[in-house]
C-alpha cells in the first residue's frame, strides 16, 4: 500500500512509519523533522516535511495514497490544538483527495463504560484531564461525521517498547486485560494490521497488552 503516517517522529509515529517499511508498504513520513529522524534506509521512504494546519502541504501528501495513519500528539492541557484542528485539515484534504480509509490514535477517554457512556463523562473523571480530553472527544466526532472509513484507536498509557505481537482489543470499551498500558511497538503493529483485515471501521478501539 501507499500509506502516509502523521505524527512521524512521535513515539508511535516512527513505530508506525519502521513497521510499515520493513512489511514492504510504500511510506510517506509527515512531520518537521522528518529528515533528521532515522528511519529504516529503504527507497520506500518518502519524507514529506510540512505543518499539519497547511491545507496544501497535506493536500499533496495524501494524494495519491491508499490510507492515512495519524500518530498526530500534542501538549497535555488542551491548549494545543494539533489533535482537533490538525484531523480537520487531515479530513477534509482526504475528502479532497478521494482517500478513504484513516486509522487514528485518541485516548480510551472517549471509550464506554458498561452503561454507554463515555468514561470522560463519568462524575470521578480526574477534572485536570478534562481540558485534553474534550480534544480527543472533538477528534472522534471528527472522524464520525466525515463519511470516510475510519478507526480510532483508545489506548490508556502508551509505553516506549517495541512490538511483542501480544495485545487485547474490544469495540468501544476497555479491553478485559487487566493491563492499562501498550507498548507502541505493539499500538502500531495492531493499526498496521487493521488496514487489511477492517475488523473495526467505523468503531473505537480500546487496547492493552
Amino acid at each position: 500500500m501507499n500509506l502516509i503516517v502523521f505524527g512521524a517522529t512521535g513515539l508511535v509515529g516512527k513505530q508506525l512509519t519502521e513497521q510499515a517499511l520493513y512489511t514492504g508498504h510504500q511510506v510517506r513520513a509527515f512531520g518537521r523533522n522528518v529528515f533528521t529522524t532515522d528511519y529504516l534506509q529503504t527507497d520506500n521512504l518518502h519524507r514529506v516535511q510540512g505543518a499539519l494546519f497547511d491545507a496544501h502541504e497535506v493536500y499533496d501528501a495524501i494524494k495519491g495514497c491508499d490510507a492515512v495513519l495519524s500518530a498526530i500528539g500534542g501538549g497535555q492541557d488542551g491548549t494545543d490544538k494539533s489533535r482537533t484542528l490538525g484531523m480537520k485539515n487531515i479530513l477534509t484534504q482526504m475528502q479532497k483527495a478521494g482517500v478513504k480509509r484513516i486509522i487514528a490514535i485518541g485516548d480510551e477517554c472517549v471509550l464506554e463504560n458498561a452503561e454507554g457512556k463515555m468514561l470522560l463523562d463519568e462524575e470521578d473523571y480526574p477534572r485536570e484531564k478534562m481540558p485534553l480530553a474534550l480534544e480527543h472527544k472533538k477528534a472522534y466526532e471528527l472522524l464520525t461525521g466525515s463519511g470516510l472509513n475510519w478507526t480510532f484507536i483508545c489506548p490508556a498509557r502508551i509505553i516506549d517498547r517495541g512490538p511483542t505481537g501480544h495485545y487485547t482489543t474490544a469495540a468501544d470499551h476497555q479491553p478485559g486485560s487487566g493491563v492499562h498500558s501498550i507498548n507502541s511497538g505493539d499500538l502500531a503493529l495492531f493499526m498496521l494490521n487493521e488496514l487489511t483485515k477492517n475488523e473495526y471501521i467505523e468503531r473505537r478501539v480500546g487496547i492493552s497488552n
